[in-house]
């Protein structure tokens, strides 16, 4: 099922789908169908361009980042027990230093939770997330992060075999206590998916979305108007969040 998310959501995406239609457009201009050709190659550019423009990039991605309040300081949250950092990517290599390996969005939420999680050290910090393209898993480059952020290893759980959110929020509910209240963090585009699975698998969740793209943007500059590669990366996040939906409305688990 992972993989099959996976493949459905690469080829969703505008460049994907962009390439695609230009290829039909090839296909029917060899065939003689010039006007249809033209009409698909039309769409392939209009499609690419309004995917990479700040306002359709942020009219998709905005409401999913404006869901959750972030968390400015956790200690006005009574009861924490539990401050969970999601996965994300992380490829191990050890001749880069471990912020390296890690993604932008991986670097964000762990430091994100070190933060919250400094806010109320009498709860455990856990990091979540396997990796099926590697041995090493995302959740121990978070716990290698962690401790040169200065956390002690004795403080952290550390999860290593779930996938995908649902298993994360499984992994959670197996280790956690039943009357846990979980502090969630991760990219605020994912949180009310992420909220939800926690919330199926029975755990009490407070949302503490972070990295947030689209709710930060300067419109006042002269970029933020021009098509680019940015906000074409928001688009695809905003995509990716929406076949998610559809995808923990067909998820049974919980």
């Amino acid at each position: 099922m992972f993989l099959i998310k996976k493949f459905v959501a690469t080829f969703a995406m505008p460049v994907p789908m962009t390439l695609m239609l230009l290829l039909l457009a090839v296909i029917l201009a060899l065939m003689g169908r010039r006007r249809g050709a033209r009409v698909l190659a039309g769409g392939a550019v209009a499609l690419l361009l309004l995917a990479s423009w700040a306002p359709v990039a942020d009219a998709l991605l905005g409401p999913l980042e404006d869901r959750h309040p972030p968390v400015l300081d956790a200690r006005s949250l009574p009861g924490i027990s539990h401050v969970v950092v999601l996965g994300s990517g992380y490829h191990a290599m050890p001749s880069l230093p471990i912020t390296s390996q890690l993604r932008d969005s991986a670097v964000i939420r762990l430091v994100e939770g070190v933060r919250l999680w400094r806010q109320v050290p009498e709860a455990r910090l856990v990091l979540t997330g396997g990796n099926i393209h590697q041995r090493e898993s995302v959740a121990r480059g978070y716990s290698r992060l962690a401790v040169a952020l200065g956390v002690d290893a004795l403080s952290m759980d550390v999860l290593e075999m779930p996938i995908d959110t649902a298993e994360e929020a499984f992994a959670v509910k197996d280790l956690a206590s039943p009357d846990a209240r979980i502090l969630l963090i991760t990219s605020a585009s994912h949180m009310d998916r992420a909220r939800r699975h926690f919330e199926r698998a029975g755990l009490d969740v407070i949302p503490a979305p972070t990295r947030h793209k689209s709710l930060s943007e300067d419109r006042s500059r002269f970029e933020y108007w021009v098509p680019n590669a940015f906000h074409l990366r928001k688009t695809e996040r905003a995509i990716y969040e929406y076949l998610g939906r559809v995808s923990l409305f067909l998820d049974h688990r919980g």
